[in-house]
C-alpha cells in the first residue's frame, strides 16, 4: 500500500460474538484493505475494529460495515455502559502514510453520503470534518444517546450532515469524520463505587479543567464488580499516557481506593508506549533508534 489511512470504527455490540465476526468479516480478504485488530466488551456492549487501507478500498469496506450493523444491531434492544447513538457509532478516518486529514477528511464525506444513500443512516460529520463548531465535540454530538436523538434531531442546529432528517428506527445516528489518532485508555479501581470514577474523571477532562487532550467518564464494569475510568487521549504527545495514569492514581487515594490496573483498547502508537518506558525507568537521552526492532 502507498497511500494509508486508518479507520477504526465503534459498534454498539459487544456481547454477541456472531455479530462481532460478521462486521469483521466486511473487512477481511478485500484488497487493499487489512484488519489490524478488534476488540469487545460486555459491560460497554461495543465493539472497536482497526483497520487499514487504501482510501477508496477502505472506504468501500467501511460502507459494508456500516450496513451490515443497520442489518443486524437494533438499537432499540441495545443496553450498555457507554454512551452510543447509532449501531455503527462513531467512524474515524485517521491519516497514517502518504495521507492527510484532507484525504481522511474526504474519504469520510463520500462513506457517509453512500451509507446514507443505501442504508438510509443519518450521519454526523465530527471533529476535523465538523461544519459547525458545536459539532467538533463528539461528545457534544452524542448528548442525548439514542434515546433522546430523534427530539434532538428536531432542532436545526442537528440537522444531519447527510441521510434523512431523523434517526434510522433501529440503527441511530452515526458520527464520522477525519481526526488524529487517539488512544483508548481505561484505568480500573478497586471499587465498585462508579461515583468515585465519575469524581476522578471529572478531575482529569478537558472539559473540567483537567488535561487538554483528555475525555473521561466513570463507568461500571457489572461482570466485575469495578469501577472503571474511562478515557481517549486524544494527543499522546501533549497529554501523555503515564502523566493521566499518575493523576488518577493520586486522585483514587484521596477517595482510599487503588489502582488494580488499566488497560488500552485497540491499536496503540509505539511513541506513548516507549515515553512510558522513559519516564519510570528515568531513561536518560533515551530515543525510538535504541529500540532494537526499530533498527532491523
Amino acid at each position: 500500500m502507498n497511500q494509508i489511512l486508518e479507520c477504526v470504527p465503534n459498534f454498539s455490540e459487544g456481547r454477541n460474538l456472531e455479530v462481532i465476526e460478521k462486521l469483521c468479516d466486511c473487512f477481511r480478504g478485500k484488497p487493499g484493505v487489512r484488519l489490524l485488530d478488534y476488540t469487545w466488551d460486555h459491560d460497554h456492549n461495543r465493539c472497536v475494529l482497526t483497520v487499514i487501507g487504501e482510501p477508496e478500498p477502505l472506504r468501500d469496506a467501511v460502507v459494508e460495515s456500516i450496513g451490515r450493523a443497520v442489518e443486524l444491531i437494533d438499537m432499540t434492544k441495545h443496553q450498555g455502559q457507554h454512551p452510543r447513538m447509532g449501531c455503527a457509532d462513531v467512524v474515524p478516518f485517521i491519516p497514517i502514510r502518504n495521507t492527510t486529514v484532507g484525504d481522511a477528511d474526504r474519504i469520510a464525506k463520500e462513506t457517509a453520503r453512500l451509507a446514507a444513500q443505501k442504508y438510509g443512516q443519518p450521519f454526523f460529520l465530527y471533529e476535523k470534518s465538523a461544519t459547525a463548531p458545536h459539532r467538533v465535540n463528539l461528545a457534544e454530538v452524542r448528548k442525548g444517546q439514542f434515546e433522546g436523538m430523534a427530539e434532538k434531531m428536531k432542532d436545526p442546529m442537528w440537522t444531519p450532515d447527510f441521510g434523512p432528517h431523523t434517526i434510522h428506527p433501529t440503527g441511530g445516528v452515526t458520527a464520522i469524520g477525519a481526526r488524529m489518532p487517539l488512544i483508548a485508555y481505561n484505568i480500573n479501581l478497586d471499587t465498585p463505587n462508579v461515583e468515585i470514577a465519575s469524581a476522578i474523571a471529572k478531575q482529569i477532562r478537558h472539559m473540567n479543567g483537567g488535561f487538554r487532550y483528555c475525555k473521561a467518564m466513570g463507568v461500571k464494569l457489572e461482570d466485575r464488580n469495578l469501577a472503571q475510568v474511562s478515557m481517549n487521549l486524544t494527543d499522546f504527545t501533549q497529554t501523555a499516557v503515564y502523566r493521566v495514569f499518575e493523576t488518577v492514581k493520586m486522585e483514587a487515594k484521596r477517595y482510599g481506593v487503588n489502582v488494580l490496573g488499566s488497560e488500552i483498547v485497540g491499536l496503540v502508537p509505539q511513541q506513548a508506549l516507549l515515553d512510558c518506558a522513559a519516564y519510570y525507568l528515568q531513561l536518560e537521552n533515551f530515543n525510538g533508534d535504541q529500540v532494537l526492532e526499530n533498527r532491523l
